[in-house]
């Protein structure tokens, strides 16, 4: 047997990562931030809430999935208990513990939304996040949820933040349309109409996971996490968490509305991929004096006619378009589709029926031809002036690297392949953590 006279701070490396972390940032606003959950002057001693944090962080820095290795691991890692705070004959807190602190104590209080955000502006004080150009994307998570427990049943479309916008550019057009004469007035009763019941898959185990159809995408039940990454030096801005069937596009342009008026970031130039690139958000981004860049559309329209709507000449000052045999093709009504708001233009029936051309312009399905005009059109048209030039496919290379290579990090190293938690607000402090312990190691990587 031997005796040896040592210190935990003899058994921890000075270059270690930990201690470069330490060097960089200091853990106490986590006192601040929980002073309201504990009582100073009652009841037993507590487990420090620094160290429960840094227990969390332990498992998303270095990939330990599970709550219960976490523990074990700290128990035999100096670099960890060093971290915590923790001497040689300390106690690791039991997994348990942590598990009903974070889930009873501070379930729901944003906790770990406060801690990312703090490491934000940490990074943005260093001068890591410029703000300028901001690059999203999505990736699935996979739900704790069995494949086998789903059932359908049937609900109605949720009222979103996406079509609630739409649902306001709707009425501003069709007010300045009906106040200029152009349509008619709309009836009373002929507004929303009644929204349908669509049947749609539900996992007993996780009611709030969502099921994921995409090409290339592993079939279940999921969670999307969206992330905004800084082109600087790709610091993660901002994170949002949805169930697997809700569209890309849904989410985004309110939390681009978030990092510009809570987080302060001066966002001039975005780039996405091409599920966020509807004709809503290049109007709402333009409103916003944002350029947004997407990969190219990779399709159009498809006409069932010779004659497509690039035959048809427009007159501005009359608000028509005219055909190839010169009738006139006059705006009718405002027309609501799922994701668009189209002007509807319609030649006389008795125009169409007298003209040679027929056959080569109206579908055996229809009486007269329409025109439809997405009221987006002219916002989109700005948008993409820049698509194919040597800016746009520097931006688009960029999410490709930030984004994509970011998700790549996360799901190999810090734990955003799959939760073992249940419910949306798990899976997102589950993303929080992921994206947390990335600029963590990005920050300390830059600065150190």
């Amino acid at each position: 047997m031997k005796f040896h006279t040592l210190t935990i701070e003899n058994l921890v490396p000075e270059d270690h990562f930990l201690r470069k972390l330490d060097r960089l940032v200091d853990f106490s606003f986590i006192y601040e931030e929980t002073k309201e959950y504990y009582c100073h002057h009652n009841g037993r001693p507590s487990i420090d809430p620094v160290i429960l944090v840094k227990y969390l962080l332990v498992g998303y820095l270095y990939g330990i999935e599970s709550e219960r290795r976490i523990e074990q691991e700290i128990q035999v890692n100096m670099a960890y208990r060093w971290f915590l705070g923790l001497d040689l004959d300390e106690r690791v807190p039991d997994h348990s513990t942590i598990s009903q602190n974070r889930r009873r104590r501070f379930g729901g209080e944003n906790l770990l939304r406060r801690l990312f955000e703090h490491i934000l502006h940490l990074c943005m004080g260093k001068g890591l996040v410029d703000g300028k150009l901001i690059l999203t994307d999505s990736t699935h998570v996979k739900a704790n949820a069995s494949f086998q427990a789903n059932v359908k049943v049937l609900a109605e479309h949720e009222t979103t933040d996406y079509m609630e916008r739409l649902d306001r550019y709707e009425a501003e057009e069709r007010r300045r349309l009906e106040d200029s004469g152009a349509i008619k007035p709309q009836r009373t009763g002929c507004g929303k109409k009644e929204r349908k019941k669509v049947e749609k898959t539900v996992s007993i185990t996780d009611p709030e996971a969502g099921m994921l159809r995409r090409p290339g995408k592993p079939e279940g039940m999921h969670y999307l996490s969206h992330q905004s990454v800084d082109a600087a030096h790709g610091i993660v801005v901002d994170v949002a968490v949805t169930p697997g069937n809700t569209s890309d596009s849904e989410p985004y342009l309110a939390r681009i509305e978030h990092m510009r008026n809570h987080l302060g970031l001066n966002i001039e130039t975005t780039g996405a991929d091409s599920a966020y690139g509807t004709s809503l958000i290049y109007r709402a981004m333009e409103d916003m004096g944002i350029h947004l860049h997407t990969p190219g559309a990779t399709g159009g329209v498809n006409y069932k006619v010779e004659f497509t709507r690039e035959a048809f000449e427009y007159k501005k000052e009359k608000d028509c378009f005219i055909c190839p045999a010169g009738k006139e093709l006059t705006l009718r009504s405002l027309e609501r589709e799922h994701y668009n708001i189209c002007r509807t233009y319609r030649a006389d029936r008795k125009d169409c029926r007298a003209c040679p051309m027929l056959n080569r312009c109206v579908s055996d399905s229809h009486r007269s031809r329409t025109i439809r005009v997405n009221i987006f059109e002219e916002a989109v048209r700005r948008q993409r002036e820049k698509d194919g030039t040597p800016i746009h496919k520097h931006i688009l290379k960029l999410r490709q690297i930030w984004c994509e290579g970011s998700f790549a990090a996360q799901k190999w190293m810090h734990n955003l392949r799959r939760l073992f938690r249940r419910g949306i607000e798990a899976a997102r402090d589950h993303c929080l953590l992921s994206a947390t312990a990335l600029n963590l190691k990005r920050m300390v990587k830059c600065l150190e």
